[in-house]
């Protein structure tokens, strides 16, 4: 397939080096890089994590985001969903079941990010942003296997993008992406 594909693993993620929850934070946001592809502010990209995950109603979450370039994402999309070739997001559900909130590490690809804020004219940090917007849903629990699934996905996409302070993301992303599992 020559389009990107995005995922979701159930299974345990790749030692991240994220850091233990401390004790009471309701909140807990790490974001590293792991690449020197885009210039991407931690705080600016965790307060727009803490808005999306607000306006999604979610008051308890461990969220650990990775940045990383396409050869990063490509060894993870391999290793955990048997897929060869870099995508743009990949989510890894790290709950156990056994308490509220969310807790789960998302890795997205800072080289994809901008190639295909490029594509589309608009900017790598907002593509980025866009792509940790949809690992975030994925861990919220929202599936974009379906025609429908997708439509209700993009939908929650732009609403938290616009509650995070974000521009919606471009016309040309709104088509319905195949069946096969999602990308563009």
């Amino acid at each position: 397939m020559s389009r990107p594909q995005r995922g979701i693993s159930r299974r345990p993620a790749p030692s991240a080096g994220f850091p233990a929850s401390p004790a009471g934070d309701a909140l807990v946001i790490d974001v590293t890089s792991r690449q020197r592809i885009l210039s991407i502010d931690p705080a600016w990209l965790a307060r727009i994590i803490r808005s999306a995950l607000a306006a999604a109603g979610v008051l308890r979450a461990e969220i650990g985001v990775r940045l990383v370039d396409d050869a990063g994402i490509a060894r993870l999309h391999d290793r955990w969903l048997g897929i060869a070739g870099p995508t743009d997001v990949i989510t890894f559900d790290l709950a156990d079941g056994t308490d509220d909130g969310l807790h789960g590490d998302i890795a997205v690809s800072t080289e994809t990010a901008r190639r295909v804020a490029r594509e589309l004219g608009w900017q790598p940090r907002h593509e980025l942003a866009y792509y940790v917007i949809h690992g975030l849903l994925h861990l919220i629990g929202e599936d974009d296997h379906t025609a429908a699934d997708r439509r209700r996905m993009r939908s929650r996409e732009r609403a938290l993008m616009a509650a995070a302070g974000l521009p919606a993301p471009p016309v040309a992303r709104r088509r319905a992406a195949p069946a096969t599992g999602g990308g563009r």
